[in-house]
């Protein structure tokens, strides 16, 4: 013995394919030979119609739509906030309310930790239904 390790044999031919894999190859198209660059010819512009300048009349209802979009947002902040106070003038004019519990946690903070997440969710539906319905009548004006 020479004390050197013998090289592993090289394989014959390329490794061979499950049958379960070589079917699947049938339906794929044979690869392209090269790449095929696609482009417009020189000097052509796209067929995109040109939008108009603005005229008095669009401006006058894109700022009636921020207009009312902002009137929408502060009138369910507005209400919002008015929900959160009534809780707090709750708990504040009401001191029995402390002695309900339920779990053994007062109410006030029932109502402060988990009454509040519906009124968000019922607070957003609300609004983006309303903006959705402002959108929908600024497109019908201006189509």
């Amino acid at each position: 013995m020479s004390g050197a390790a013998a090289d592993p044999p090289e394989p014959a031919g390329p490794p061979s394919i499950p049958a379960s894999l070589d079917a699947g190859d049938a339906a794929l198209p044979p690869p392209a030979a090269h790449r095929v660059r696609v482009s417009a010819p020189a000097g052509s512009m796209l067929n995109i119609p040109r939008r108009l300048e603005p005229d008095a009349a669009d401006a006058f209802y894109v700022r009636s739509l921020i207009r009312s979009q902002l009137r929408l947002s502060m009138s369910v902040a507005l209400g919002f906030l008015l929900l959160l106070v009534g809780l707090a003038v709750i708990g504040s004019t009401w001191p029995q309310i402390h002695e309900i519990r339920l779990a053994t946690i007062p109410l006030p903070w029932w109502l402060l930790g988990v009454a509040v997440y519906p009124m968000i969710l019922l607070s957003a539906f609300l609004f983006n239904r309303a903006a959705a319905r402002n959108e929908a009548k600024y497109r019908s004006i201006v189509e």
